[in-house]
């Protein structure tokens, strides 16, 4: 049951979660409640079921002579899933038997029924069944969302991605940072390339953004200093692997006078921040808890958060080049590191870890350089990192180019035209502090913490290739 405070409202006086919290305080007191009926039993003259809402589940009990034959024969016959209100008493169950020596269970709570609404009623069949436990496929799942997540195990995954999205806030602010947000339209790419999502913005020609990285340093190189920002971002790439989404919701932060090792602190932190406050919060442990309950009817491992250490192993490309070699990967210096290269590197860092300074080729045009700073083979290296979990990419930032001269030249070495950028290219004109950011995908987040094995299951309405509706 969440902490939140719970008001009454035109349908209910209690929410099905209170009267399990409250109930010893509530009984013989009559209480309205409502949900989607989970199951019922009886017939006859009696009948018992269970209601379901979003904070928890309980039983009515419905005798013909306080609710009446008809209404009582009206619940009998409901589809599940169906909405239903009710008015009664509050009682506490009958405890069940227990053999010698066992602890018996916590006392739970039911509601003698007087009367009954039918809200809503459900067709039969339902397109997947919420109470089984019978795996169903996810795109089955994904076309009928809102019974998905009727799922207790679905349900408590989005309320733990809320509470993602709450600690990762704290912790920004409380270092500092002000939130904001920038534009989805935009009249060029922020990061070149073709991964771009034309439209039409009423006679202009327009797209929508890659990235909010181009606007937050504007936004520092304005006064800001620290911003972050959470919100879509949108990459037109033809992925189709279960990690890749074409529109997901990341953190992103931009930070003045800064370089990538301070940035990856405050991403050390963030993410220390937000494992710790879920380990320690009793309302994400019911929910880890859900989600396990369901993955051993799966047979799967149960998950565990497990708060990583400070700071995160740090593992420069030259050496993540070396390791990998040694272990017999195939991959020569200035490759970008694969999937399968990245599981030898995850032997010894199955948990999180950065990989700071990569080759400058293989970096956006944005991204920092220290000239000398070459790497074994004598190439350039850039001041950009990505943040790994095992063999998993979540992230990537660094120092930004602050120099206009330079930052020119790496747009052309790009093959990109600096006009094309001017609308950016100006804000480095009269003075621009030094400065790095990030940005992290909230759907990455979410499936080390709960086990999903597709980024689709982590988001509500997930849009790739293929799916644009529901």
């Amino acid at each position: 049951m969440s902490n939140a405070q719970w008001h009454p409202t035109n349908y209910r006086t209690h929410t099905l979660g209170q009267i399990q919290s409250e109930g010893s305080d509530l009984i013989g007191q009559e209480v309205t409640i409502a949900g989607f009926l989970h199951a019922s039993r009886g017939k006859g003259a009696i009948c018992f079921a269970d209601l379901r809402d979003g904070t928890g589940m309980t039983q009515i009990f419905a005798k013909s002579d306080s609710l009446g034959e008809e209404k009582l024969s009206l619940l009998q016959s409901l589809n599940r899933e169906s909405t239903i209100q009710a008015t009664g008493t509050v009682a506490e169950k009958r405890p069940p038997k227990v053999k010698e020596g066992e602890t018996p269970p916590p006392p739970a709570y039911e509601v003698l029924v007087s009367d009954l609404h039918v809200i809503a009623s459900a067709e039969a069949p339902l397109p997947l069944g919420v109470t089984d436990t019978v795996s169903v496929g996810l795109d089955t799942r994904l076309d009928n969302r809102f019974l998905d997540l009727r799922r207790a195990h679905v349900n408590a995954m989005f309320r733990l991605r809320g509470k993602v999205l709450q600690y990762g806030r704290e912790h920004l602010i409380n270092e500092g940072f002000v939130e904001t947000h920038t534009p989805k339209i935009v009249a060029t790419a922020t990061e070149g390339g073709t991964d771009l999502f034309p439209m039409q913005y009423f006679d202009t020609p327009a797209y929508l953004n890659q990235s909010p990285q181009l606007f937050k340093q504007l936004c520092m190189s304005g006064g800001l200093e620290r911003v972050f920002e959470v919100g879509p971002a949108f990459r037109a790439e033809k992925h189709d692997t279960y990690r890749h989404l074409n529109e997901f919701i990341s953190f992103d932060i931009e930070c003045s006078w800064a370089d990538d090792n301070d940035v990856m602190g405050v991403l050390e932190r963030m993410i220390h921040h937000i494992w710790k406050s879920i380990a320690h919060d009793d309302e994400c442990k019911s929910h880890i808890n859900t989600i396990n309950d369901y993955r051993a009817t799966q047979d799967e491992e149960p998950i565990e958060v497990i708060v990583p250490e400070l700071p995160f192993p740090r593992v420069e490309y030259d050496d993540a080049i070396r390791i990998i070699k040694e272990k017999g990967g195939k991959i020569e210096w200035g490759d970008d590191i694969d999937a399968e290269n990245s599981d030898l590197l995850a032997e010894d860092l199955p948990q999180f870890y950065f990989l700071p300074r990569w080759p400058m080729d293989l970096k956006p045009f944005y991204i920092h350089q220290v000239e000398g700073e070459t790497g074994s083979t004598g190439r350039q290296l850039s001041r950009g990192f990505d943040l790994n979990f095992g063999r998993d990419e979540l992230t990537s930032g660094g120092q930004r180019e602050h120099r206009i001269d330079i930052l020119c030249e790496n747009l052309k070495d790009m093959g990109l035209d600096p006009e094309e950028f001017e609308f950016y290219v100006a804000g480095f004109r009269h003075g621009v502090p030094p400065h790095a950011g990030w940005g992290l995908g909230v759907e990455r987040i979410l499936m080390k913490l709960t086990g999903a094995s597709n980024v689709r299951e982590t988001v509500l309405f997930p849009r790739d290739r293929k799916r644009v509706c529901p």
